[in-house]
């Protein structure tokens, strides 16, 4: 999905996505490859959509965000390859790892949770939108293209400290909180709420 203030979730757009107003997701924010993206959205890599409704995250929800992904270390990503989805490209984040134990958490935390509501079945592998805006037809040559315009200036190396809530409105995602990961060698305490899984 695409994350920004003034824009929409890569998807929601063409109302593949059932928004309603409320809803959450959890991304990473990529702004190194801000530049690259041909979509209309910031650069950014889903770690969960959806994520619970907004109405749901009261203290003891932020308390148990903020205690899990304290207890994982920044890292880095490296995009060096394109990938392509039926009408989408995009740029591979490796290692996939971290993002991935990132989603395997909160779906341990909140079990009811379905990557993109289930519509790719477990879900898909991080990814880093460029462009969803061509059709069958035309989309092998228009992303061919875009992939020799991009090429030159990978590989990107991006620094990973922090994972952002943001929040549909009914018209655009806005973003509401940030939550620091762990620095690497030096793991945050984890309060003791946020380990007692507090939430219903």
């Amino acid at each position: 999905m695409v994350i920004a203030d003034d824009s929409r979730a890569d998807g929601a757009e063409t109302d593949r996505w059932p928004d309603i107003p409320g809803d959450t997701a959890l991304t990473i924010n990529i702004p190194e490859a801000d530049a690259l993206v041909r979509a209309g959205f910031p650069a950014h890599v889903t770690v969960l959509y959806p994520f619970l409704h907004e109405s749901r995250l009261d203290a003891p929800a932020r308390r148990a965000l903020t205690g899990l992904f304290a207890r994982h270390e920044a890292f880095t990503l490296t995009f060096a390859a394109f990938g392509r989805y039926p009408g989408v490209l995009y740029l591979d984040p490796r290692p996939h790892d971290p993002v991935k134990a990132l989603t395997a958490d909160l779906t341990r935390r909140w079990p009811e949770l379905r990557p993109y509501r289930g519509l790719f079945g477990a879900g898909l592998d991080p990814h880093l939108t460029i462009a969803n805006h061509e059709g069958p037809a035309t989309q092998d040559a228009a992303y061919d293209a875009l992939e020799a315009d991009i090429a030159p200036v990978l590989p990107l190396r991006c620094h990973v400290d922090a994972v952002r809530l943001v929040v549909w409105d009914g018209e655009r995602w806005r973003d509401r909180t940030a939550y620091p990961l762990g620095r690497p060698g030096r793991r945050r305490p984890v309060p003791a709420a946020a380990r007692q899984n507090p939430l219903p």
